[in-house]
C-alpha cells in the first residue's frame, strides 16, 4: 500500500506522473495547468532549445499521441482534488477540442463549467486563408456541484459610465434613475399607491417609505412615477464573464519577464486564485514552468505545490521565488528530486545540464551564475558568473539574461574528460569575450588539459577554473 504525504510549499522536480502519484486523495482544492501544447510554438523545454524543440513535436505530432500522454496525468489530478476542487486547463486551437472530450469523460460533462477564452495577443499578421488564432482556451471544471466559487467583478468602463451614470449630487456623487416598478403585474401585496402614483412595485410600502426618506427615491414633478437614485459608488462593477480580453500578455519590456517561452502573467492566475480558492487553500500546477501560478498563490496567501520536469525550472522557480518574496529554499520551501549524482545528470538533456551547472557554479562560487540563453552560435560560451556585487544591478534589468559588463565565462561539457583541445577552444573564446578569467565544468579532465591550465595561469596569460561535476554536488549535498 502506498504511503501517501501532502508536503506543502515544495517544488517536486521529475515527471508529474510519479509526482501526483504520491499525492493524498482529495488533498488540493485547485488545480490550474499550463501544459505543452500540440503545437510548433511550444514544447518541453525552458529556454527554447532548437532541439530539444523538435523532440518534441516529433513525439506529439498528433492529438492521439498528446491526449494519450495528458490522460493518465489528468486523471492523476482529478484523484487528489477535493470534492469542492475545481480543475483549469490552460490550451490553444490546436488540441483545444480533443482536450475537452478527454476532460469531459474524466470529470463527467455536467461538471464542466466554462470554456475562458483568454485574448492574449492583438493579431500580428494576415493569416493564409484564414483568420488569424489570437486566444488561449481554459477549461474550467468542478469535481462536485458543490464547490468554491467568489464572484468577480471588473470596473465598469468609462463609455458605460457616460452613458447611464450622467446624473452628478451636490457631493459630486454620479447617479442614475431606475425603475422602481414590478415586471409582475400580478402582485397585490405590492400594489399600492406612493406619491400620489399607483403603481406595483419591487419593494413593500415600508421599505419604499423609508428609501424616500434617506433621500433614495426622488420625484421629478408632482404626478410623476417615483424612480430610484442608484449610485456608481455602491454598485460592485461589471460581473467577469467567460471572455478575458484585459489581461495583457507577458510582453518583452515587462518587469515579471523572465525569457521562458510561454510565461504567463501573474494577473491572469491570481484571477483563477481568486475565483476558485480562498486563503489557506492547496493550490496545485503539475506543470509549473516558470513558477507562475506559485508566485500568485504565495502572493495571495495559498498554500502550494508545484511540479516540473526541468532541473532548470525548477532551480528558476526558486530563484524567483527568494527574489518576489525572500522566501528561502529549506526554510520556507523545499525543492525535492532534483538530480543528485552524477549518473542522474549524465541523463539529462544537453541543455538541461548546462542550465543546472551554471546555476550551481554559482551557488558554489557565490556568485550568480546566469546560463546562456543561446544554445547555439554561443561561440564556446554556455553561461556567465556575475559578481555578487552586481546582484541588485541585475536585478533592475528587464531580461533575466540582461547583459552586465562584469562577468566571468563559463563552458559546460557533458563528457567524461576534457581534453586539451577543449581547453584551447575555450580560452580562445575567454579572449575573445574581452576577459582574463573563465571557469570550466566538467565530469573531469585529462592531464594534458591540467597541464594547459596551469601553464596558462603561470604565464599570467588567462585564468581557467576547472570545476568537476562531483564537487558541485559535494557543494549542493553540504548547502542541504
Amino acid at each position: 500500500m502506498t504511503s501517501y504525504q501532502l508536503k506543502i510549499q515544495t517544488i517536486y522536480c521529475g515527471d508529474n506522473i510519479k509526482m501526483l502519484k504520491d499525492l493524498p486523495d482529495e488533498s488540493v482544492d485547485l488545480c490550474y495547468i499550463d501544459p505543452p501544447f500540440n503545437s510548433n510554438r511550444n514544447y518541453e523545454v525552458f529556454w527554447g532549445d532548437v532541439q530539444e524543440k523538435r523532440a518534441f513535436n516529433d513525439r506529439f505530432g498528433d492529438a492521439k499521441a498528446y491526449i494519450d500522454y495528458m490522460r493518465p496525468r489528468v486523471n492523476e489530478i482529478y484523484r487528489v482534488l477535493k470534492k469542492t476542487g475545481s480543475f483549469y486547463y490552460h490550451c490553444d486551437w490546436h488540441a483545444s477540442h480533443y482536450v475537452k472530450i478527454m476532460l469531459d469523460e474524466i470529470f463527467g460533462a455536467n461538471y464542466f463549467r466554462n470554456e475562458i477564452i483568454w485574448k492574449r495577443t492583438a493579431a500580428k499578421g494576415l493569416a493564409f486563408r484564414s483568420l488569424p488564432n489570437n486566444h488561449d482556451s481554459i477549461f474550467y471544471y468542478t469535481k462536485d456541484e458543490k464547490f468554491t466559487f467568489n464572484r468577480k467583478y471588473l470596473p465598469h468602463r468609462e463609455e458605460y459610465i457616460d452613458k447611464f451614470y450622467k446624473q452628478v449630487d451636490e457631493n459630486g456623487r454620479r447617479y442614475q434613475l431606475t425603475d422602481l416598478t414590478n415586471p409582475n403585474r400580478d402582485r397585490p401585496n405590492l400594489t399600492y399607491e406612493f406619491l400620489g402614483v399607483k403603481r406595483v412595485w419591487r419593494w413593500t410600502k415600508e421599505r419604499m417609505e423609508k428609501a424616500f426618506q434617506d433621500g433614495q427615491i426622488v420625484q421629478l414633478k408632482p404626478g410623476s412615477v417615483p424612480r430610484f437614485k442608484r449610485y456608481l459608488d455602491e454598485q460592485e462593477g461589471t460581473p467577469l464573464d467567460n471572455i478575458w480580453t484585459d489581461i495583457q500578455p507577458v510582453q518583452s519590456q515587462a518587469k515579471e519577464r523572465l525569457g521562458f517561452p510561454t510565461q504567463k502573467p501573474v494577473s491572469l492566475l491570481e484571477r483563477i486564485l481568486e475565483i476558485s480558492s480562498n486563503k489557506g487553500d492547496v493550490v496545485l500546477d503539475a506543470f509549473c514552468g516558470c513558477g507562475t501560478t506559485l508566485v500568485a498563490a504565495q502572493k495571495l496567501n495559498r498554500k502550494w505545490i508545484g511540479v516540473d520536469i526541468s532541473p532548470t525550472a525548477c532551480r528558476v522557480m526558486g530563484q524567483r521565488l527568494y527574489e518576489l518574496y525572500k522566501l528561502r529554499e529549506g526554510k520556507d520551501f523545499w525543492v525535492d528530486d532534483l538530480p543528485k549524482t552524477e549518473a542522474d545528470l549524465r541523463e539529462l538533456p544537453h541543455f538541461e545540464f548546462q542550465n543546472w551547472a551554471v546555476i550551481a557554479l554559482g551557488q558554489l562560487t557565490n556568485m550568480s551564475g546566469i546560463p546562456n540563453k543561446i544554445k547555439s552560435g554561443d561561440f564556446g560560451i554556455d553561461g556567465k558568473l556575475y559578481p555578487v556585487e552586481l546582484e541588485k544591478k541585475k536585478k533592475e534589468d528587464k531580461d533575466l539574461f540582461g547583459d552586465i559588463d562584469k562577468y566571468y565565462p563559463v563552458q559546460v561539457k557533458q563528457m567524461d574528460k576534457v581534453g586539451r583541445p577543449d581547453i584551447d577552444s575555450f580560452q580562445t573564446a575567454i579572449r575573445r569575450d574581452g576577459r582574463i578569467k573563465g571557469y570550466f565544468v566538467s565530469f573531469d579532465f585529462t592531464k594534458d588539459a591540467i597541464a594547459e591550465i596551469r601553464r596558462l595561469d603561470k604565464e599570467g596569460e588567462i585564468e581557467i577554473v576547472p570545476i568537476t561535476v562531483s564537487s558541485l554536488l559535494r557543494a549542493e549535498q553540504y548547502k542541504e
